[in-house]
């Protein structure tokens, strides 16, 4: 991550030692960092080279599953000609996938992970998972826009799932989708005359964005992670 690792528990997620051996490791300086003699306390940052005993040190690819505040203006791709693509402002050293879209103009959370498996899970429609958003639209809303979103608005040649729609003030309402058609809120509102003109989503299944800044990137705590896991049957 941006921040780095510290080195010891690097030492020990690649299997090489425990913390404690590799702090031992380090005073006796059997441990480098880019050539150098490292030194307790310090954190290994993404592209440093680790050594332990002249032998290149390769850290496991962990299973991991992170929350991200996806910014407006960035792009759900893995593509470099795309300069504005998720990963080149993810500093992270494990390869990612997004799991589940959110368009460049719409911001909020975003499920990180490498777990293909879990990936998966989440996004089919058939399983129901609920996806929160935050929507501001261009004018007043009225109770008949409240009721004919919550009960199915024809888009793409279907008409949407039944869902939750609640009124938070004149412009902006909160949406629980359990399905993921293409800018589905966006074309939902047009079909019935809105414009949205700020879309957040702030929660997949029990993951919630909480107070997240955009931008910042967190691992899940063990609990939601377990929890996620047990929604998914995994």
């Amino acid at each position: 991550m941006a921040d780095g690792i510290r080195l010891n528990k690097y030492l020990s997620e690649a299997g090489v030692c425990s913390r404690r051996a590799a702090d031992t490791h380090i005073e006796n300086g059997k441990v480098t960092i880019n050539g150098e003699t490292a030194v307790m306390g310090q954190k290994v940052m993404p592209g440093d080279v680790v050594t332990f005993m002249g032998r290149k040190v390769q850290q496991k690819d962990r299973t991991v599953i992170l929350a991200y505040n996806k910014p407006i203006g960035l792009t759900c791709t893995a593509s470099k000609a795309d300069p504005d693509n998720i990963f080149d402002h993810i500093d992270y050293p494990i390869r990612l996938q997004y799991v589940g879209r959110l368009d460049k103009d719409s911001q909020g959370l975003l499920l990180l992970t490498n777990d293909g498996d879990l990936s998966n899970a989440i996004q089919k429609s058939v399983n129901n998972h609920e996806k929160e958003y935050r929507v501001r639209v261009n004018r007043e809303i009225t109770e008949d826009f409240i009721r004919k979103m919550s009960d199915g608005v024809p888009i793409l040649d279907t008409v949407t799932k039944k869902c939750k729609v609640r009124k938070i003030d004149d412009r902006s309402f909160m949406i629980v989708l359990t399905q993921g058609l293409n800018r589905q809120i966006r074309r939902m509102c047009d079909a019935l005359g809105y414009r949205v003109v700020n879309l957040k989503r702030v929660r997949v299944c029990n993951v919630k964005l909480g107070n997240m800044r955009p931008g910042e990137l967190r691992e899940l705590s063990r609990e939601e992670e377990a929890e996620l896991r047990r929604i998914m049957g995994m």
